[in-house]
């Protein structure tokens, strides 16, 4: 297939296209594997496909994703994505630390759309990223809001309740855990995919955190597992002192 009758084929931007390692065919093969993973309505799949798009365009500027994952985009980043859903059912406010391009906030926000209330809140420090997310909640109509700003000022004073909270390869867990705290002991589930090493980042998590854990195979990878955080509490240190004395 020629690259423009792809263009014509799949009805995507020509944008997608111009990726100097993915090509249109490539795309298209990868969406239908993401989607038979995690299906979406009409409407969602619209959204994800400005998304992926507007992704691929800045890719050349910004380097949003590593150009190695480009091919997989659908299933390694957008599926990975979706299915932190079917892990938080009935979720509304949503917050994604250190999103850079978007994963997982954007997809989860964009299956949302539909879902009054719903809010997914992106938090990224990089002012090209977060430029790059504020085109892409316009460009998708999808319920979130982009705070500029490191993870610790949102999280000690988020702009509502937080249901789940998301990273993804952000930090290793236990440095994970400190950053998503505060929002973890007001309610807020966690949802941290991780690769292959999570197991020995609860080892080394577990030295400093009593955790309520559940490790969740991952649908788009069989080495990775979905860290599932329900309780979480500082066993010592500064964090378990000021709690202390709190109470």
């Amino acid at each position: 297939m020629s690259r423009q009758a792809g263009r014509e084929h799949s009805g995507l931007r020509p944008a997608v296209s111009r990726s100097p390692i993915v090509t249109t065919e490539e795309l298209t093969q990868d969406r239908d594997r993401a989607l038979a993973l995690t299906p979406v309505s009409r409407e969602t799949l619209n959204r994800l496909d400005r998304y992926v798009a507007l992704l691929l365009d800045w890719q050349h500027r910004v380097n949003l994703i590593a150009p190695s994952t480009e091919p997989a985009l659908w299933t390694r980043h957008i599926a990975d994505s979706l299915q932190l859903l079917a892990l938080a059912p009935g979720a509304r406010v949503w917050a994604d630390l250190g999103s850079g391009a978007g994963l997982p906030g954007l997809p989860v926000a964009c299956a949302l759309a539909e879902t009054p209330g719903a809010c997914v809140h992106l938090v990224e420090s990089s002012a090209k990223k977060a430029a790059f997310l504020r085109e892409a909640v316009q460009a998708t109509g999808a319920p979130a809001a982009v705070h500029a700003m490191r993870i610790a000022n949102f999280a000690k004073a988020p702009p509502e309740n937080v249901e789940v909270v998301t990273a993804r390869a952000v930090a290793p867990l236990s440095k994970l855990l400190t950053e998503a705290y505060p929002l973890l002991k007001m309610g807020a589930v966690g949802l941290f995919p991780k690769g292959q090493g999570v197991d020995a980042e609860l080892t080394e998590a577990a030295k400093c955190w009593r955790l309520q854990v559940t490790l969740v195979p991952s649908l788009t990878d069989s080495h990775a597992r979905i860290v599932v955080v329900r309780d979480a509490a500082p066993i010592a240190g500064p964090t378990a002192r000021t709690e202390s004395k709190k109470r």
